[in-house]
């Protein structure tokens, strides 16, 4: 790899929060399951003070997530975010100024405060999070400046919250106009509740990549959208399939109906059934990496910034997905999103080795 291409230039695009995580023994927190749900829930008990077995402040949220995996894997980054005028603002820039992440597209206001998130994490440790978005859902149209993704190699979109995902067209037009590989990786409230406006931009996507329960709640509007022959037998196994409200679709159907709005990559994560990948319909199964789960926050980032790393790069999909996977089990081995993240060194020793 020539060096121009190690320092591709970056922009990441999103939230940024301060996190504080609370790690509790299975023993010291009860869980309840339904019978009839997949749901668990965590129980806590009003008034009643729980040990932890520890307590830790990092900076996180998509958009930081994702900065700091690409610049590990040597990408020159910048993230756009908007911060609030408090100390926490402070503990974000002092964050990005470590890992040698460029500040000048950094946000501010003083409508509210810098997002802070409270994690708790036990059992299987996929923690119950308590969310402010604050400053994440106050971004702006004066916010996207002319020529802000000018000679970007790749521009990333997280999730966008409130006020913020208004801008989400724009921001992928623009980048895409500027020549950008742009991916995204919206969460479950921007695409059920502005579904319309992120068909439409898919025009101007070259990666979109969700979670499991993303692409389920996403199956009706698709529908909707695509067209429904309920007759039709698609041949997938049950556990190839997206359903919910009545409405089924295989994953190669659910792809093919992505593609045809527009984007050329469509990654589906499921956890630790690993994920499925399609590139114009031809579709590339990615195994999860066995590991010990410490905590699953941050695994979608990692895995998400990671492919799209290497895809804006043109690695082919299984040398990039990979990667993905091999540095979301590398994040699961840590409570918090950023300290298992991997240098690109790193992921192509263990690639190597996998």
């Amino acid at each position: 790899m020539d060096e121009e291409a190690q320092r591709m230039k970056a922009i990441t695009v999103g939230s940024a929060t301060v996190d504080v995580i609370a790690s509790i023994a299975s023993d010291d927190i009860e869980r309840m399951t339904l019978h009839n749900s997949t749901s668990s829930f965590l129980l806590l008990e009003p008034g009643r003070k729980v040990d932890a077995a520890s307590v830790v402040t990092q900076v996180g949220g998509g958009a930081i997530n994702a900065a700091v995996s690409l610049a590990l894997q040597e990408y020159d980054v910048s993230a756009l975010v908007k911060l609030g005028k408090d100390r926490y603002a402070k503990t974000v820039l002092d964050r990005l100024k470590d890992v040698g992440i460029a500040t000048g597209l950094v946000r501010t206001t003083d409508a509210d405060s810098t997002a802070v998130s409270v994690m708790i994490a036990s059992h299987d440790k996929n923690a119950a999070i308590f969310t402010h978005r604050g400053a994440n859902g106050l971004m702006a149209p004066e916010d996207l400046t002319e020529g802000m993704f000018d000679g970007a190699g790749l521009v990333y979109v997280t999730n966008l919250s409130k006020r913020s995902v208004e801008l989400f067209p724009q921001i992928v037009a623009q980048a895409n106009a500027a020549g950008a590989f742009v991916a995204v990786n919206p969460g479950i409230l921007q695409l059920t509740h502005k579904t319309e406006p992120f068909f439409d931009a898919l025009a101007h996507i070259d990666l979109f990549t969700c979670n499991e329960d993303e692409a389920r709640a996403l199956v009706p509007a698709l529908v909707a959208r695509t067209g429904w022959t309920p007759h039709r037998t698609e041949g997938a196994h049950d556990d190839e399939r997206l359903s919910i409200e009545g409405f089924s679709l295989s994953f190669a159907s659910y792809f093919a109906r992505l593609h045809d709005l527009g984007t050329d990559f469509i990654a589906l994560t499921r956890g630790g059934n690993g994920a499925v990948i399609s590139r114009n319909g031809e579709i590339h199964r990615q195994p999860a990496i066995p590991v010990e789960v410490v905590g699953t926050a941050g695994a979608g980032d990692a895995f998400a910034s990671t492919l799209a790393a290497g895809l804006a790069r043109k690695e082919a999909v299984e040398k990039a997905s990979k990667r993905a996977a091999l540095n979301a089990a590398s994040v699961v081995g840590a409570v918090d999103t950023q300290s298992g993240l991997l240098t690109l060194e790193a992921l192509t020793k263990k690639a190597a080795e996998h």
